[in-house]
């Protein structure tokens, strides 16, 4: 997921690395990502709905991941890597990402899905991104991780 404001976004042509062929099929199709229940979290939650066998992701690396973001209180879909058919690459830890990202994805193995619930102060803030995101805005994302380099 893009960083605030005046930093790269996944809507940006970036340099990909194709999925590995092992691929479990379970992350081959693009998931459903519900609204959030009950009141946002106010801190980041992660939750993993496939376990990872491969590689544990860890700071400085590059990872390969699918996602799809939402928004907590309606359910609606701002961005996805599904839509372009192309896998985004980041660097974990180094602020390509917003922080949710960064935090939530560390310790995240090859092969894993994880639903992240993230508070607008490790998104994007008071600021938003708009039109798609508005201000305070809690997310969710549910990632997918395809590679760690």
């Amino acid at each position: 997921m893009p960083k605030q404001t005046g930093q790269p976004s996944p809507n940006e042509a970036q340099p990909a690395s194709p999925p590995p062929p092992e691929t479990p099929p379970e992350l081959q199709r693009k998931p459903k990502v519900d609204k959030g229940s009950g009141s946002p979290p106010k801190k980041l939650k992660t939750e993993d709905i496939v376990e990872g066998n491969g590689k544990a992701a860890t700071s400085g690396q590059q990872l390969t991941v699918n996602y799809v973001g939402v928004l907590f209180e309606s359910g609606k879909e701002f961005d996805a890597s599904w839509e372009r058919k192309q896998p985004f690459p980041f660097k974990l830890g180094e602020g390509t990402v917003i922080p949710g990202w960064d935090k939530g994805l560390e310790g995240m193995k090859v092969g894993g899905r994880r639903r992240l619930t993230i508070p607008p102060e490790q998104a994007y803030g008071e600021q938003g991104s708009p039109p798609a995101i508005g201000p305070n805005e809690t997310l969710i994302f549910v990632i997918d991780l395809l590679n760690v380099q």
